[in-house]
């Protein structure tokens, strides 16, 4: 019998600057998340959204931003941890990426977990190297211990993963602080280059045996890392990105390997969108990572 998903919305907007991110869980699920996951013969439970401070309610050149990310990050972490005991697996939407720190660190608290992260971005600023300053350009630094040491705290004390855990797929827009710390943190990274030249199967393939140690994964989807003619509802476009059947791909060899454990699909802006189509997009992908098939 199939785990039951635990649908949790994070509609987390201060992690950067760009308005209407907030607004990503409604839209995932307007876009008929939940019909198409019990389509494929799941049970759903859908705990509705964490709180999230309102972002006109903090003051923007105080702690209140940093703070308010904790709070809703630790909120993350202990519904994460809550839904693995639980026996379900939990399906975080976003709001913005910097949900992860908590979603990651709670998945892991009782055992490790690898990490498939697909985004155009490094997401491995730190508050010393980042240029704009945005916590949700700062998850993977913060989760491999480097950050703000309120946040890389959350939950239990230090670091959440190790670099050996975290595979970077869809690469193409890094700042140079990151760039730099990224080549020696051990993190495998797949960047478009490595997708065009070799294709999206071996790719994945190869991440997968890279992460072979590991009984259960995690997969982080900001879905700026596709293409922004395919996803163009996303605060942080990136042109070159991931075409809709390369993620489709991504996502359907993970469900082969049986061992989805956890998810996220994250930085989705339907103020930026046509149509909702972003959602929509981001709907097949949670369906090709839950099983559907072609045949």
């Amino acid at each position: 019998m199939k785990k039951a998903i635990r649908i949790i919305g994070v509609p987390i907007d201060l992690g950067q600057n760009q308005r209407g991110v907030d607004m990503g869980p409604s839209a995932i699920r307007y876009a008929g998340l939940s019909t198409r996951l019990k389509s494929l013969g799941y049970q759903l439970h859908d705990a509705g959204n964490l709180y999230v401070p309102v972002r006109d309610s903090l003051v923007e050149e105080s702690d209140d931003f940093l703070g308010a990310v904790q709070q809703v990050c630790q909120a993350a972490y202990e519904a994460a941890a809550q839904a693995v005991k639980d026996g379900e697996i939990p399906l975080f939407l976003g709001g913005d990426h910097s949900l992860a720190i908590g979603t990651i660190g709670g998945v892991s608290s009782r055992e490790p977990v690898g990490v498939i992260w697909v985004d155009a971005h490094g997401d491995a600023n730190s508050p010393e190297t980042s240029p704009s300053g945005n916590i949700h350009g700062m998850p993977v630094a913060t989760l491999l211990g480097k950050g703000f040491p309120e946040l890389v705290n959350i939950g239990r004390t230090g670091a959440k993963l190790q670099g050996k855990d975290l595979v970077l797929i869809g690469i193409r827009d890094l700042d140079s602080g990151e760039r730099d710390w990224l080549k020696q943190s051990g993190v495998k990274i797949y960047t478009m280059r490595d997708v065009d030249e070799r294709g999206m199967g071996a790719v994945t393939r190869e991440a997968l045996d890279h992460l072979k140690g590991h009984s259960r994964l995690h997969i982080s989807l900001d879905m700026d890392g596709l293409d922004p003619d395919s996803a163009p509802g996303v605060g942080t476009q990136s042109p070159g990105g991931l075409s809709c059947r390369e993620a489709q791909l991504l996502m359907e060899i993970i469900a082969d390997t049986g061992k989805l454990a956890s998810a996220e699909i994250v930085e989705i802006n339907p103020i930026l969108d046509h149509e909702n189509r972003t959602a929509k997009i981001a709907v097949e992908l949670a369906a090709s990572l839950f099983g559907k098939s072609i045949l």
